[in-house]
């Protein structure tokens, strides 16, 4: 099935410097918003919190509970359940507020939810240096997969195509993380979760194109490289909208309809999955032809499939 007719030829690369410097406007907002915020705004997960554990007759709704703690200003609140009879709340606080957070907490639950005889089980304090331990195993995550995708584009390709896809992602990344700060939206390790889904979303459709750049050049060695990459990204166009097109609109209902514990997690594949269609045509492709925009396709030299 085509979405867009077969024979379209559209100039992809011709307008590839449009594409950068909006690209680059993009990230300097989202970087300029971490610097002026002092860093991205961290969830309980990195900034650490106070823990508390209440039991019930028979536990409440996690969204119940959520909205009874909306309705006090605790909306931000994680919420576990913790088998049949109980769950638990993680909330922020400053160091030695421990007491005085849970108290609230706790007195919040007991006044939404009376006839289920809550009583408080436990109290824990989740200092800082916990929260700053998770968030280097993020980055590092991030750095891992990076890294990874880098050796297996340069083992299956060449180091050339590997600084395209390599690009692409840290453009993805950067992007999400700065309309992450510009909305002031949490960070949490859903959110790294989704990053990492982005990542391997751009890198699929990335490959998509890379595949196909991979088969002309040796259908049409003589024919200069940016022709064959921009014929490339044309022959895919098709495939990729609609591949695009219908995980956007899966996320799409998850963002509506999937409720408060899920609605940041799906707006952030909401973003990565536009941005990363738009960078595996605007960013990696184009990152090719650095320092050989006139050079024929004969000179770049692919590994068997």
């Amino acid at each position: 099935m085509d979405f867009v007719r077969p024979d379209i030829n559209f100039d992809f690369i011709g307008k590839r410097r449009i594409a950068m410097i909006l690209s680059l406007i993009a990230i300097l907002l989202g970087v300029g918003s971490l610097v002026l915020k002092g860093g991205p705004l961290y969830g309980i997960d990195f900034a650490g919190g106070t823990l508390v554990q209440v039991r019930f007759s028979q536990a409440p709704g996690i969204g119940d509970v959520r909205d009874v703690l909306s309705g006090k200003g605790m909306g931000s609140a994680v919420i576990q359940s913790q088998g049949e009879e109980a769950i638990a709340v993680r909330v922020k606080s400053e160091e030695g507020q421990s007491e005085t957070i849970s108290d609230e907490v706790f007195s919040v639950i007991s006044e939404g939810f009376p006839e289920l005889e809550p009583s408080l089980e436990l109290v824990e304090m989740v200092g800082p240096q916990v929260g700053a331990d998770l968030r280097r195993k993020g980055i590092l995550s991030l750095v891992y997969a990076i890294l990874g995708i880098l050796l297996y584009i340069t083992l299956r390709f060449q180091f050339r195509f590997a600084l395209g896809a390599v690009a692409a992602l840290v453009h993805d990344v950067l992007i999400t993380v700065g309309v992450f700060s510009i909305m002031g939206i949490e960070f949490t390790l859903p959110i790294i979760a989704a990053v990492l889904t982005i990542i391997g979303y751009s890198l699929n459709d990335t490959i998509v194109v890379f595949d196909r750049i991979r088969e002309n050049i040796r259908r049409h060695p003589k024919e200069k490289l940016a022709t064959v990459v921009n014929e490339s990204i044309n022959q895919t166009l098709s495939r990729t909208i609609l591949t695009s097109g219908t995980t956007l609109l899966v996320v799409f209902c998850l963002f509506l309809f999937g409720g408060k514990v899920i609605h940041d997690f799906s707006f952030a594949l909401l973003i990565g999955i536009m941005v990363g269609t738009y960078s595996s045509i605007f960013i990696a492709s184009p990152v090719l032809l650095l320092g050989g925009k006139g050079e024929s396709a004969s000179r770049t030299s692919i590994r068997q499939a």
